[in-house]
This record gives C-alpha cells, sequence and structure tokens, in this order.
C-alpha cells in the first residue's frame, strides 16, 4: 500500500466516525492535551457550579500586585493548566490505588476577573467569588497568583467555618506587621489580627528565612528541622498542631528548593524536595481540610516547566487527599 492510500483511508476511517451519532465521547484521560485551552486535569470548564452536583472548583487568580522581588506569578494558572497535561493521562496516580474522578467531581472555573492594575477589585471580586463557592459546601483549589490571594480566602473559610487552622508550606512566614496591606509578606500577620486563624493550630512548613520568633504566633517547622526527619515525623507533627478542626492548606512553591522549582519570585536555598513534599501532603488524609491554594509560581523564570509540573501534581495530590478521605469515611 503507498502513502496516498493510507491517507484515504485514514479519511475514510474519520468520516465513517463522524457519520455514527451514537459514538461515545472520548474519554476525558485520552483527549489530546494539545488541542483547545487547556484545563487543569482535562476537567470541564464551568461557570455554572455553585448549584451544579460539583465537589471542587478550581479556580485561577491571576494577581501579582503584592509581590515585593520578582513578579510574573499572575500567569501561574495558564502554566500549571498546561503542566497538568503531562498527568491527566494517568487513570490512577502513582501511589493511589483509585482514580480521583471516581470519587469527586472536578470544574475548572477558569479565571477571576479583575483589573489589572486594581488589588482592591481582586479582593472585592475574589471575596465574592469565594463566598458562592463555600456557601454552597464546595471546595475550592485556587491557583494563585502571589500569596496575598490567600487573605481574602481565608475571610471566606473562616465565615462559613469559623476560626481555622493553617498548614502553610514556605521559605517565608509572611508575618510581616510593617508591610503594608497589599503586600505578600504580610498575609498572616493580618490574617491573625482579623480573627481568621487560630495560631496555636496553626503550622508553617519549610520556614528559612528571617522572622520574629520572640513574637511569632505559629508553630514552626523550619527548613533544617524538616530536612533533618523523615516524612511521617513531620506528618506527626501536623497533625498534633492541626488537631481535628477545619484546616486550609496553602502552598507557596518557594517552600521546595529552588533545584525542584525555580521559577518563583523569591527563591531561597535548602529547601524541600517535591518527594518529600508530596508525601507530606499524602499523610494529610483524614484531616479536615476545606482548601487549598498553590501560589508564587512564576513561569517567566521556570526551566521546562519543572515549577508548573510540581505545582500541578500538588494540587493533584490534594484532591486525591480529599478522596481518600471521602472513601474512609464510608467505611
Amino acid at each position: 500500500m503507498i502513502k496516498s492510500d493510507l491517507i484515504v483511508g485514514h479519511a475514510m476511517e474519520l468520516n465513517w466516525r463522524m457519520d455514527m451519532p451514537d459514538l461515545p465521547p472520548p474519554n476525558r484521560t485520552y483527549e489530546s492535551p494539545v488541542l483547545n485551552y487547556p484545563t487543569f486535569m482535562g476537567c470541564e470548564m464551568s461557570r455554572k457550579f455553585v448549584d451544579a452536583d460539583v465537589d471542587v472548583v478550581v479556580s485561577g487568580v491571576p494577581f501579582d500586585l503584592a509581590t515585593t522581588i520578582r513578579p510574573g506569578a499572575r500567569f501561574e494558572p495558564t502554566a500549571i493548566r498546561q503542566a497538568s497535561t503531562h498527568l491527566d493521562w494517568e487513570l490512577r496516580r502513582w501511589p493511589w490505588n483509585f482514580s480521583v474522578f471516581d470519587e469527586l467531581s472536578v470544574v475548572d472555573g477558569g479565571d477571576l476577573c479583575f483589573g489589572p492594575t486594581s488589588a482592591e477589585q481582586m479582593v472585592v471580586r475574589l471575596q465574592a467569588h469565594a463566598a458562592q463557592i463555600v456557601a454552597a459546601g464546595k471546595c475550592m483549589l485556587t491557583l494563585g497568583g502571589d500569596h496575598f490571594i490567600t487573605l481574602p480566602l481565608l475571610r471566606e473559610y473562616a465565615r462559613k467555618h469559623g476560626e481555622l487552622a493553617l498548614i502553610h508550606f514556605d521559605a517565608h512566614a509572611d508575618s510581616e506587621e510593617d508591610a503594608g496591606l497589599y503586600n505578600h509578606g504580610s498575609v498572616f500577620y493580618h490574617a491573625v489580627n482579623e480573627g481568621l486563624l487560630v495560631p496555636e493550630r496553626s503550622v508553617q512548613i519549610g520556614i528559612r528565612t528571617e522572622y520574629n520568633r520572640m513574637d511569632h504566633k505559629f508553630t514552626v517547622l523550619d527548613a533544617g528541622w524538616v530536612m533533618d526527619h523523615k516524612a511521617h515525623a513531620i506528618i506527626k507533627e501536623i497533625r498534633q498542631v492541626v488537631a481535628d478542626g477545619p484546616a486550609y492548606l496553602t502552598f507557596d512553591i518557594d517552600c521546595l528548593d529552588p533545584a525542584f522549582a525555580p521559577g518563583t519570585g523569591t527563591p531561597v536555598v535548602g529547601g524541600l524536595s517535591t518527594d518529600l513534599a508530596l508525601k507530606i501532603i499524602r499523610g494529610l488524609v483524614g484531616c479536615k481540610l476545606v482548601g487549598m491554594d498553590i501560589v508564587e509560581v512564576s513561569p517567566p523564570y521556570d526551566h521546562a516547566e519543572i515549577t508548573s509540573l510540581a505545582a500541578a501534581t500538588l494540587g493533584l495530590e490534594f484532591l486525591y487527599v480529599l478522596a481518600a478521605g471521602r472513601k474512609e469515611n464510608r467505611k
């Protein structure tokens, strides 16, 4: 058979398939990652999620006006969605023995719309966006954006659940008192002062920069301690601090060492590996996690999608943790 015959035969097969109205749609997992605008893990893109039978809404917040060194986090949501195409072919994410999408209904709600130079408008719109999702009893996986976006999210989660425990992965404590309102370095100073968090039930993992140790209200598992211990010991400490109340998970990608996440605004050497971070996240099954954000990915400083892929994988692990907790509750 010559090449032209193969082309004709292929065209005839395509026409035959198009003529079959009852042909089932392609499996989400096997759709081409290069067709159309990518969504997180190939999930359905939908803005009509409030009244829908949906468990988790993925939202992008392309905001980086609160950064202090290298900008670019406004490009994070798109980069993470694109990187997630490397993951969505796997029906069961290793090492889990089930498919997360058999347990959870997940939609990608797209990116938050706001004026590109207005931090105030972003706050108002993000709180309104989060309020309708949280009030409907759904969980959010939010893709920043810089770390300032966590503050408006915490306000709406605290409105729903009361004061929250915080599980915070970061190289920085982000608790500066004099950094100003719209600054990613003062997020948790404001969150505590607004009564959104229970400091005694909040833990920060991977910290390796200066903070006020004398007046710091959170438990800190600094990077030196974390890297000297195994995942099970770290998980044990986290669970002891957080206890059994509602907890919010926030992951600043610079918690990872720059070898694993170069694409970020404030890289700090001596951080966690992606392997260790993933093991810790997996160990949170059973915790009452109400939501998660992943922040501070700056694609202009990334290489070969290393950072974006790490962020996408962390987000997927969060979904598996939620799903595994649901499976445990059914036992």
